[in-house]
């Protein structure tokens, strides 16, 4: 299957993801204290959202990540809002993303880099949880349960317009089983996986990373596959366990402050390296597709951009 992350590849080697959206928010007024977290602003605030997708484009972004990682249908009705409204809100997620793409390459001239891109993002399981489980992976569901879980919202951006698909923040071998499968139900869609890490070797529910790298990797729709959402100082060790896998890597970690879940703040992040003092090592490791995660904004990406120049 063809990547849409070719054109960026050949033309200088690597493709740059944004960085975080409900850091942006938040620094931006909106109140996401709420389980749809970032979807929320898809009810209140869609247009800035767009406006974050188009800083993000502006500071060197490749490609804008669509406001859906905790948008599923479970998640909507949980709030009381019908399956009409849920799609009519899935899909709305990929459109803002698109008109910022499209509004930042009218503005731009259309200039010698290729097209950015938009992905569409699908969150774990454990996101519309809203209790940290993305970092846990103890579910207690069956592979059939979350694909049945999945299956909804999936379908809706798999004919959003969406370039590609990211299934983020994966923290388990049976979740990577249960999207690979369900690949293969939408076999036209390309898709990334990216899973969280607690250390140097594992995701975060106890698996070896390169075990979860190489299963999402035998199906021929995903186009890179790596690390979302992890501690910047466990990334180069995670690189190097995968230093056999010849596909493309994709690296976008959060900043290294950690959510404290009982009092519902973010935590220092304390002597760990940042982002943009590692980005080259890790593309010497593997990396191709780099970005931001949680806590990260317009300047990572714009720091990111620069020193991989």
């Amino acid at each position: 299957m063809q990547s849409p992350f070719e054109p960026f590849l050949k033309a200088r080697g690597v493709a740059i993801l944004d960085g975080a959206l409900a850091t942006e928010l938040e620094a931006r007024g909106a109140d996401l204290n709420n389980p749809l977290w970032s979807a929320k602003a898809l009810l209140e605030t869609p247009e800035l959202i767009r406006s974050i997708h188009y800083n993000y484009y502006q500071a060197g972004a490749d490609v804008a990540t669509s406001a859906s990682y905790q948008a599923s249908f479970a998640g909507f009705a949980a709030q009381g809002i019908s399956t009409t409204k849920a799609k009519e809100l899935i899909q709305l997620s990929v459109q803002l993303a698109s008109d910022a793409r499209d509004a930042f390459w009218t503005d731009t001239g259309k200039n010698e880099l290729p097209r950015p891109i938009v992905a569409a993002s699908v969150g774990c399981y454990g996101a519309h949880l809203h209790n940290g489980a993305e970092y846990r992976g103890d579910y207690g569901l069956s592979l059939l349960q979350l694909l049945d879980f999945h299956r909804p919202h999936f379908a809706v951006l798999a004919h959003s317009g969406a370039d590609v698909i990211g299934c983020e923040t994966v923290p388990c071998l049976l979740e990577a089983e249960a999207f690979v499968r369900l690949f293969e139900e939408f076999p036209d869609t390309p898709v990334w996986v990216s899973f969280s890490c607690k250390d140097q070797q594992h995701v975060s529910h106890g698996e070896r990373l390169v075990d979860c790298l190489n299963l999402v990797l035998n199906s021929p729709q995903v186009v890179a596959a790596g690390i979302n959402c992890t501690a910047p100082k466990y990334v180069s060790d995670l690189l190097r366990t995968a230093a056999d896998i010849k596909q493309p890597l994709i690296v976008y970690p959060s900043s290294g402050e950690q959510w404290d879940q009982v009092k519902l703040k973010w935590l220092p992040k304390g002597n760990g390296p940042d982002i943009e003092t590692c980005i080259q090592e890790w593309y010497v490791l593997g990396a191709r597709i780099l970005g931001g995660c949680c806590r990260t904004t317009p300047a990572t990406i714009r720091n990111l951009s620069k020193a991989l120049q």
